[in-house]
Order: structure tokens, then sequence, then C-alpha cells
């Protein structure tokens, strides 16, 4: 009988050896079937053909009448029936358990007929056959020598595990047992006990723990634990693409399913569903080296595992083909059901790829499949990857750096259209990242309003600029005061006491409240009732300006102009660029005559409701001239400066008073 090892026996298998007091010394002779690459046992194991058991009359197992009265009986009473040669050898025959005597060559002396029909021989076919050739003792070197140290009588036992071929097809699991007889007797006895009926009900448990019970794929528990293993170096170093694939599903709408139709009719769908990933899976690795894994990972979540991808095309077409066989509707018993899914593809190199980093991907990129419209399936993207990751990164950090003081205000000027000088700046923060450099707004301003970290970062840029402002104030007497200008979000009239805190900032500063102007965008403002109306009105009652940020991007609606506490618009640079091409540059860009109607059509507007207005991206002279001339108020814009540092105005300032 062949077989073929499980591997190395555990160490608890292999007992302790134990040194014996009896050695033989006799003339050499070699039995076969060592193993490959391992010695057969040494010469001090053998024994002349004549005395190869070297066991006495008394004691022979093969058969040799033995006069009763010379077996003591466990009483000690000589001639007892219960212990003749005869009951011994009818007691090892009839045992259920396998068994066999083997003498220290390592040759069966003898078999009970259970061993024989338990590897398929004949009664009588074991005698004189190689041990360890029966229970495949010698596939592995440490199994081999542990037997060789129990024959030498160096160790008290042997217990390993082996899968054995039966001589008509089927595996056999086996647990086989070798220990010494009597010293005496110069014999093991091998015992073999059969697993595999045991073996089978626990690969029957195995089988309902790994898989799930309404769609009987492999559950998340053995998807992981394909995926952790085609993850390991061995698996694609000795061949292969050495690539790995995903696909992550998830249903869309599923819920509702289970919410009007029942739990019943959501499992037979989910069931139905499988069934057609399983047919998309089989079809895609038609002609190829594996199959894809198609696994319910909980809920209306599968994934479909490509091992050995051969690129991102290979799984892309997995995905489109999982959405074209789900396109189709699913009868339920008179039930006619639609659905769709949104897939996550990810398809990247197996070294330096762990499931866990895997999953997060394909989790990434699912949710950007439903953000993008649901129905369809996206592929991960690097790149969106990492600036979803910067944009973590920065929410999570967000509140911490205000108070590490990270932040700072630079001041881009307000500057009068007729004659050039400086009527005020806009404060404009920034954030000094540790990690990223320097941030402009537009990283972490959106940030911030969603978790409501705005309220204390605009608390902390309203009072930064209030006190800037008083400071170039005081230490320029001789100029005309500037106001500063800062920008409002929405969400710091309804979380905070807007008005509160600035009354509170510009007792606690000194600025005269004329001096502040607060920036609102125009879908903040447009439509405001209740709580944020009455705080606009009661700045504009305190004395303070307001003004509606990029006017003509939002709402639009001009009958809220006349009922708002407002004093100055911002036109949005985007009529404003409309004016920066030179008719007379010899180009092909020209000016947008309807930029210039709309934008002198709301300045007209805004001055016959008392409103000042400011053009905002103001960079060439050609610009600067028109707005002049359909009679803008004041300008802001890289034709006047940059946004700079607080000492950068001071200069502006010392250079105004020097030419007054």
């Amino acid at each position: 009988m062949s077989g073929t090892s499980e591997g190395p026996a555990p160490a608890a298998d292999l007992d302790r050896p134990a040194v014996t007091e009896r050695h033989t010394t006799t003339s050499p002779r070699t039995s076969t079937g060592s193993p490959s690459g391992a010695s057969a046992p040494p010469a001090s194991l053998s024994v002349p053909p004549s005395a190869s058991l070297s066991v006495p009359p008394s004691a022979s197992l093969s058969g040799a009448h033995v006069p009763a009265e010379q077996l003591p009986d466990p009483a000690g009473r000589p001639g007892h029936p219960g212990t003749s040669p005869r009951t011994f050898r009818a007691a090892f025959a009839a045992a259920p358990l396998p068994m066999a005597v083997v003498d220290r060559e390592g040759l069966v002396v003898t078999a009970n007929e259970s061993l024989s029909a338990l590897l398929g021989f004949g009664s009588g076919a074991l005698a004189g056959r190689i041990a360890a050739d029966l229970v495949d003792l010698a596939s592995d070197a440490r199994t081999w020598h542990a037997y060789r140290e129990v024959l030498r009588g160096r160790q008290a036992r042997l217990r390993c595990t082996r899968r054995l071929k039966h001589p008509d097809g089927h595996s056999l699991w086996v647990q086989v047992t070798v220990a010494p007889l009597p010293p005496d007797e110069e014999a093991v006895l091998l015992s073999v006990t059969d697993l595999s009926p045991r073996r089978e009900l626990q690969a029957r448990l195995r089988h309902l723990q790994m898989h799930d019970p309404v769609t009987r794929l492999p559950n998340r528990t053995l998807f992981f634990e394909r995926l952790t293993s085609a993850l390991e170096a061995g698996a694609y170093e000795d061949g292969g693409t050495g690539r790995i694939g995903l696909c992550y599903l998830d249903l869309d709408g599923f819920k509702a399913v289970n919410d009007t139709l029942g739990h019943r009719v959501g499992d037979r769908l989910l069931a139905a569903v499988a069934e057609r990933l399983t047919r998309c899976a089989d079809a895609a690795g038609s002609g190829r080296a594996a199959t894809p894994l198609v696994a319910r990972l909980g809920g209306d979540e599968f994934a479909l595992l490509v091992e050995g991808s051969t690129g991102t095309d290979q799984v892309a077409d997995l995905a489109e083909s999982v959405l074209t066989s789900l396109q189709a509707p699913f009868d339920l018993s008179g039930r006619r059901l639609s659905l769709s899914a949104s897939i996550g593809v990810v398809e990247r190199r197996a070294a330096g790829t762990t499931a866990t980093g895997l999953m997060q991907a394909a989790d990434t990129t699912l949710y950007w499949a439903k953000a993008d419209g649901k129905g369809r399936w996206t592929l991960f993207d690097p790149e969106r990857n990492a600036h979803r990751m910067t944009r973590q990164a920065l929410a999570s950090t967000l509140r911490a750096a205000v108070e590490r003081d990270e932040f700072a205000l630079e001041y881009q000027p307000l500057v009068g259209m007729e004659d050039g000088g400086v009527r005020g700046v806009e404060a404009l923060v920034r954030w000094n990242h540790p990690q990223f450099g320097m941030l402009t707004p537009n990283r972490f301003i959106g940030l911030a309003e969603e978790d409501g970290s705005i309220v204390q970062l605009g608390r902390w840029v309203l009072a930064t600029a209030c006190r800037q402002a008083r400071r170039w104030q005081l230490d320029h007497p001789d100029a005309p005061p500037i106001f500063v200008s800062v920008n409002v979000a929405v969400r710091q009239v309804w979380d905070s006491d807007l008005v509160a805190d600035v009354g509170d900032i510009l007792a606690e500063t000194g600025l005269a409240p004329q001096l502040l102007q607060l920036e609102l965008t125009e879908s903040a403002v447009m439509g405001s009732a209740g709580r944020p109306l009455q705080a606009l009105q009661a700045l504009s009652d305190m004395g303070v300006r307001i003004a509606i940020d990029d006017f003509g991007t939002g709402y639009s609606n001009l009958a809220y102009l006349s009922r708002l506490p407002v004093s100055v618009l911002k036109l949005d640079g985007s009529f404003v660029r409309g004016f920066q091409y030179d008719a007379h540059d010899g180009g092909s860009a020209r000016p947008s005559p309807a930029d210039e109607v709309i934008v002198e059509a709301l300045i007209q507007l805004a001055h016959r409701l008392g409103l000042t207005v400011t053009a905002e991206c103001v960079e060439t002279a050609s610009q600067a001239s028109r707005l002049r001339g359909i009679g803008c108020d004041t300008g802001q814009g890289w034709l006047y400066s940059r946004p700079v540092a607080p000492d950068r105005i001071s200069a502006l300032l010392t250079a105004a008073c020097a030419q007054a």
C-alpha cells in the first residue's frame, strides 16, 4: 500500500526518546524501502535471519505451540485456560483495532485481519512487508527518524497522522502508533486507527462554517482565508502572473426589497444573484488556470477574487459581464424584480499588497461607483485615493490645528478704481500644515464647514483680522483708516452667536464697526430668513458692513437685495475675466460683449439700491479701465497685489502717506 503524508507529525505526536538497557549487536541485514535521502536502519538494528525476532518460544506471537502450564495467569496460577498462546493469537486476530508486530528491521512479522482489511490486502498478505511503506512513515525525514528511534529502542513511542491511498482509489486518513513490546520480544507493535469518518465529519462541519447558508457561496471567513493565502509570497513567486484582482459588489436598492417584500423574498433574490455571479465567474475562468472565487461577504455585498489576473482588462471585463448579467429581471414566484449593482474594481501586483489594503481600496472604489450614479463599475484610481486620504488627514487634524496655532492670515488690498488708493483689505486664511505645507482655503474650508470646526476657525480669523486692522490704524495715524473684510460661513451664523462674537471682538480690539466688513456667499445670503436674517440685520445696525461675495453665481434673486441689510456686492471673477482681453492686441481673443453688458447692468442696479460694487480677479490694466468706465467702485486682484503678509500692507500705507 502506498500513501502520501500530510506533512511532518506535530511535536506533540512524537514521544520523548526512552533509553533501554538492551543493545543488539548482530550481523547486518538491510531492509528495503528507505526514503530518498534517508539512511536505512543501521546495522546495529539487524539480526540474523535465523533469530530476527530473538523471541523466546514461550512469548512468541507467531503461532508456535507453548505448553499452557508455562504461561502464568493474571493471578499467578499456572495453566490458566485464558493465558494459552492460542488465546493470545485469537485475541490478536479478532481485535477490532488494526495491528501488526514489526521486527527491529521494520518488517511485518504478523498482522491481524483488521489491518489487512483496512489497508486493502488479503488475509496473511502483510507478513514480510516493510511496515514503513504500508503506512507511509518514510515520506518525511522527521517521522522516519522518530520511527527508527522506536525500532532501536531509544524512543518510547511514535504517533503520527497519515493520508494513505487505498487500492480501490479512495483516500484514507489514519493515525499510526508505534510502541515497543517488552525488551525480550525484539519487536514493536504498530497499530492503526481509521480517522476517515472523523475527517469527513470535520470537513462537513468546516463546509457549513465556511459557506453562506442562503447562497451556498463561500462566506467572509473563507474569502479572507483564500485572499490571505493568495497574497502569501509562495503563492505567486514560483509561477503565475504575480497579480491579483478583486470585484467588490453591492446591490443597489436591495434594502427596499427586504423592507417591502420581506426577508424571505430578499433571500431568494440573493440566491438568484449568487447563481448569476457564479455563471459569470465560470465563464471568466474558462480556458484559464483558475476560476474566480465568488463569495458573499454579508448583507448584499459580494466579492469576486481573481487570482493570477492578467491585468486590469481581465478584471474590468468580469465586472462588465456581472453588470450585464444582473440587468435581466429576476422572476421569483410570479414576482418580476429588477435591480442593479455598483462594483469597485481593484487590480494590482500581489507583492507588497495586504488583504486589509486590498479591501480598503475596493471599499473606497465601491463608494466612488455609488457616488458616481450607481449601476456601474469604477476602477481604483491611486491619485483620487491619495486626494481622499489627504482630505481625511486634514479633516482629522483641523480642530487641533487651531489650538496649535498653525493658521495664518494674508491680506489682499481692495483698491479704489478712480484713484488707485487702498480702501481696505480682505483677510485670507492659510494653513501651514506640518505635513502638506502651506494650504489655501479651498483645501480645507469645505472640510471645516462639514465637521463644524469652521465656527472655531472663523472666530479666530475674525479676532486676528480685527486686531491687525486696529494695529495698522494705530501705526499709521496719518493714513486714512482701511477696513478689513472677513469671510463668514453660513454655519457660523447658525451654530454660533455671531452677533455676540463680533461685538466682543470689536470691543476687545477697539476697532470701529464701520471698519469691519463681513462677506457671505450669495447662496448663503439669498433666501435667508429667521435667525440668519436677524443676525445680519443686527450686525448692520451695529455699523458692520455686509457684503455678498461671488455675486452672480448663486440664485441671483434680485428681489432679495432690497430686503437684506447688504452694503456691498462683490462681482464674481467669472464676469470680470471677460474684460481681460485687449481689442487692439492683435490676438484672436476678444472681450465678451455679454459680460460687459451684464456687469454694467449689475453696477447700475447696485448703485440705485445704494450699494457699492467690488470687482474680483482684476488682472490687467485693460480690465481695470473698462470696469472704471462703467462705474465699478473698487477692484481686487493681482493687478494691484497678491495676498501678502501684514507688513507688506504696512508698507503700502506708509507709501500712501508719503505721496499725500
